[in-house]
């Protein structure tokens, strides 16, 4: 949690920089936007032990990264616009730079070999901003420029599959949660591709979803996988409420989490674009293979009291107030269904 007066500024500005960056009427105005939102960030990040000091470093080089290649892009466009020699190859080119920029900053496949080692090194609380409100400003640049051409759907597929088969022989929960981050990043560029609405309800839904299960993990004081299996019998509803929530993040009917899944699944279909929601379908029962194997054995086998301190109390009624909303997808279907 933040607990200083200097930690509660940042996340002020870190939250204004974003509403900048999506407010914003000109290129520039985002980008100063972006930026603010990164230099408010890093501090957040950056605690007295090695690993947040290391993720620090690596989040804040490949958003630096990432942010002169959207300076350059931008600088390119609208040189090109101003002296008129823009052609369609060097507006494809343009855009596909600036979308590349984008990407890199959202941690989209091929450009996410920073996001799971930043993941590993910082606390359940900074994960959850950068799975969630970090993505928010990127996404939001990404659905005024982008476009259906192949570079933008080699993305999304990447990262759909980078997504599935890299959290499959992970041991540590913030890596697993990363690489589900990244599945999900691609049924959002899917999102993309349709319209605003398909990716803003992908996006609500996930950002809700991930909280629920970042929220149990930190009052269960869980990091590792070991951890889930030794939970103890004592209280077999944290159990529950965690593989319930694990499904409903998978997109398993009837919890809350298929219906996004499903909204995109069927504009894909309306668009004719029904190899790349095969493709999305199929390594989601990835990911739901690794969920389940997860929980599985924690469910199946006795175990004893854990050694690590487990928060009572308020944290209780909040994850069962959280939990029972995710098993509310089936009485949602009709009135998301009309609404579309």
């Amino acid at each position: 949690m933040f607990y200083y007066p200097t930690q509660i500024l940042f996340i002020i500005t870190l939250i204004l920089g974003t509403l900048i960056t999506i407010s914003s009427n000109s290129w520039f105005g985002a980008w100063m936007g972006l930026e603010l939102n990164l230099l408010s960030f890093i501090p957040l990040l950056s605690n007295n032990d090695m690993l947040s000091s290391e993720a620090a470093l690596k989040y804040f080089l490949t958003q630096a990264l990432a942010s002169v290649l959207l300076f350059f892009s931008m600088i390119m466009y609208l040189s090109n616009f101003k002296m008129g020699l823009g052609s369609s190859l060097s507006e494809m080119l343009i855009l596909s730079m600036f979308s590349s920029a984008l990407f890199l900053k959202l941690g989209a496949a091929p450009f996410h070999f920073w996001f799971p080692g930043v993941m590993e090194g910082i606390s359940w609380l900074n994960g959850l901003i950068l799975m969630t409100w970090q993505k928010l400003g990127p996404t939001v640049l990404l659905s005024y420029v982008i476009s259906m051409n192949n570079f933008v759907f080699c993305v999304a597929v990447m990262s759909v599959i980078v997504g599935a088969l890299g959290g499959i022989n992970q041991t540590s929960l913030r890596k697993i949660m990363a690489y589900s981050s990244i599945n999900h990043l691609g049924w959002i560029t899917c999102g993309l591709l349709l319209s605003n609405s398909y990716w803003l309800s992908y996006f609500l839904f996930y950002c809700f979803l991930s909280f629920t299960i970042i929220y149990m993990f930190y009052a269960l004081q869980l990091t590792q996988l070991n951890q889930v299996f030794s939970l103890s019998d004592h209280n077999n509803f944290n159990k529950i409420f965690l593989f319930c929530n694990f499904l409903s993040l998978g997109g398993l009917p009837p919890f809350v989490g298929f219906l996004p899944k499903w909204l995109i699944i069927q504009g894909l279909i309306s668009s004719n674009l029904i190899f790349l929601s095969f493709l999305c379908v199929s390594f989601t029962l990835i990911v739901l293979f690794y969920y389940l194997r997860v929980f599985f054995p924690s469910i199946l086998i006795i175990t004893s009291m854990p050694k690590w301190q487990i928060r009572n109390g308020a944290w209780t009624w909040g994850m069962s107030l959280l939990s029972s909303l995710s098993l509310l997808g089936l009485p949602l279907f009709p009135m998301i269904y009309f609404i579309f």
